[in-house]
């Protein structure tokens, strides 16, 4: 009897590429002696999404396809894993592009590792000139703050991974994900895991890649709703998961208290923003190897990756402080997802 994979995945309207990430997925090279199911939890997708995956679900026996009526991330994931029947669990998203041997990594990973969670570095690949520079600036560390979950060639533990392959006893010992977060569900279930000290391990064996936003307004958008709910994760937890994701809100702090005193001296506002200036040259002098185009864009999106994270963990720490439960705040103009 071959042990089984259950592929989780959450999707709401993804009907101009659900052909290629099927084709994809059960394409995947599996081990000797091991099985692949998918279950894929549909967000009430309207374009066409959910009747095309009923029509392949109805003569591939393999791929099971159920509802999501929360119609998030972690509830879809939360959906799936009930139902899921395989040993390991690994996730995939409709908008990442696989290795062949993807699904076989990951469950080396976990034999190799003896983890709780592995995963692969985190890579973005563009395909215009906005959405390279976007990628550039994602890669670089002056976004990520030395996140190991962006080095491409590192092998080790880490405080969080990209997507995800668990064991299956991950979830009876840590739990599901927590269905009162719109962003970060996946960042607070692993800071669960090391709290109750499991272990978090990133393989470079493991690897895909992710296609970003391609314009500056959905950036925005995205990084907004990142910033806003981790104050919600630390409220859970007493802790940021690093110390990294406070910088952007504290320097966004800054500069109000700066403007604030403008009546009185303008010189704490000058001060910042010639230190912030210089970050700029530095961050974007970093990228020098990757072209004109990168160059030319990257203050902007190194700017509006910041800024609007920076400005979302505020507006999530005033929430918070002002006691708003999660379960309110997924009601709030930070609950509809940005894709």
């Amino acid at each position: 009897m071959s042990d089984l994979v259950s592929v989780i995945v959450p999707c709401r309207n993804e009907r101009a590429h659900i052909e290629a990430f099927c084709a994809s997925l059960f394409a995947q090279q599996l081990p000797p002696g091991w099985a692949l199911e998918a279950v894929i939890a549909d967000g009430q997708s309207d374009d066409g999404t959910a009747e095309w995956l009923a029509q392949r679900a109805a003569t591939d026996g393999r791929l099971r396809v159920i509802d999501n009526p929360g119609r998030i991330v972690s509830t879809g994931l939360n959906q799936a894993l009930r139902i899921a029947r395989g040993r390991v669990i690994v996730r995939m998203d409709v908008h990442s592009v696989y290795a062949n041997d993807y699904v076989a990594e990951c469950i080396a990973a976990i034999a190799r590792s003896g983890a709780d969670n592995v995963g692969g570095a985190w890579r973005a690949v563009g395909r215009q000139p906005m959405q390279r520079a976007i990628c550039a600036v994602f890669q670089s560390r002056w976004i990520s703050g030395g996140a190991r979950s962006r080095l491409l060639d590192y092998e080790g533990e880490v405080d969080t991974v990209y997507l995800g392959a668990w064991p299956r006893q991950s979830f009876e010992r840590f739990g599901g994900f927590d269905e009162n977060l719109v962003r970060n569900q996946d960042d607070e279930h692993n800071l669960r895991i090391v709290k109750g000290g499991g272990r978090v391990w990133q393989s470079a064996r493991i690897r895909s890649s992710y296609t970003p936003r391609d314009n500056l307004g959905a950036l925005r958008r995205q990084y907004l709703q990142y910033g806003y709910w981790k104050p919600f994760v630390m409220r859970k937890h007493g802790q940021p998961a690093a110390l990294r994701h406070l910088v952007p809100g504290l320097f966004v702090l800054a500069l109000a208290a700066a403007t604030v005193l403008l009546p009185i001296s303008a010189v704490p506002l000058a001060g910042l923003l010639l230190a912030y200036g210089g970050v700029l040259l530095l961050a974007t002098a970093s990228l020098a190897g990757q072209g004109g185009g990168v160059l030319l864009r990257a203050p902007a999106v190194i700017a509006t990756y910041h800024l609007a994270y920076g400005l979302g963990s505020v507006l999530g720490w005033i929430d918070v402080l002002r006691g708003v439960p999660p379960e309110a705040a997924r009601h709030s103009r930070f609950a509809r997802l940005t894709r």
